[in-house]
């Protein structure tokens, strides 16, 4: 027989999401002003490279819509499962439709056939890379419910970042800000401790890293970062909102950043939304701080492959 080697999970109490007593550098205060002074919306933005201590904040502890965003929270307390021996992350399901009440007619899931079997692991794939709504609602259902959910990240130290869809007691919460919430600091420090292999385990934190490292969505931040440099990254778009997590392998040593933008009044779906702008202008303009010697601009291509 083959023996089951049982590991418990790494309980770390996530001192990122603190203010940290390093204050703005003056730099990129003086650099990201100008991008963000005609921006008709609410933005919130969070920096830090992580080897020099080197931040900027902008309302980092706000309450923001998360969009999908929130699929960041949902892989974690799945890996969480899977460390706890709960679940497996190879173990195969058959997918039904109706299993997670989600109508919309799009998405790679939804074109499965009916009682087809999928790997956990594939379904994480399709909601952190492609970001698929079915598999999102199916992976928060086997997390054990946005309630779980919740209860993982406070126990963890997170204060803003919640699930609100389908989560029993926040339907105020999905109101005001959607299936989750969160803010850019949190966000931000939720990629920095998989990072540093600080979430669930640091087994775990490597493979929710390589799976955060390949994005299909990359024609916003992920466009200004040259092709030959790793990031792992996720965004999220609804109609008043467009946000963007990041954290960039640079040369100088690894940056993260997050900016998440409320009540834009630029609503549109077209790639010069003023809140996608916001988030390719400033990931330009912290990839040429960071890495002055690189010149590196991202190339047009006259719109042909965006």
């Amino acid at each position: 027989m083959k023996s089951t080697r049982h590991f418990l999970a790494i309980t770390v109490l996530l001192l990122p999401f603190l203010p940290l007593s390093t204050p703005d550098s003056k730099g990129l205060k003086e650099k990201i002003t100008p991008l963000i002074e005609n921006f008709r919306g609410e933005a919130g933005i969070y920096v830090e490279h992580l080897q020099s201590g080197e931040t900027y904040e902008l309302n980092a502890d706000t309450l923001f819509p998360t969009a999908s965003m929130i699929k960041v929270p949902i892989m974690l307390k799945i890996f969480d499962r899977i460390q706890q021996g709960e679940l497996k992350y190879k173990q195969e399901m058959a997918w039904y439709a109706d299993s997670i009440n989600y109508s919309y007619d799009g998405g790679i899931l939804w074109s499965y056939q009916e009682g087809k079997k999928i790997s956990l692991d594939k379904l994480i794939s399709l909601m952190i890379t492609y970001s698929d709504n079915h598999a999102s609602l199916w992976l928060q259902k086997l997390a054990g419910s946005g309630t779980a959910i919740n209860a993982w990240l406070a126990e963890h130290g997170l204060e803003a970042t919640r699930v609100n869809s389908r989560t029993e007691g926040r339907s105020s919460d999905y109101r005001q800000y959607g299936w989750g919430q969160t803010s850019p600091r949190e966000m931000a420090g939720l990629l920095k401790t998989i990072r540093e292999k600080k979430a669930v385990s640091p087994a775990a934190s490597e493979e929710m890293y390589r799976v955060l490292t390949r994005p299909y969505w990359d024609n916003e931040a992920i466009s200004e970062i040259p092709p030959y440099i790793q990031v792992a990254s996720k965004n999220g778009a609804v109609s008043r909102s467009r946000s963007e997590v990041v954290l960039v392998n640079a040369p100088s040593g690894d940056y993260v950043f997050c900016i998440i933008t409320k009540n834009q009044q630029d609503q549109s779906w077209k790639h010069d939304n003023e809140g996608w702008e916001l988030i390719r202008h400033v990931s330009a303009m912290l990839w040429h701080h960071f890495e002055p010697e690189m010149h590196w601009d991202a190339t047009d291509g006259d719109g042909v492959f965006r």
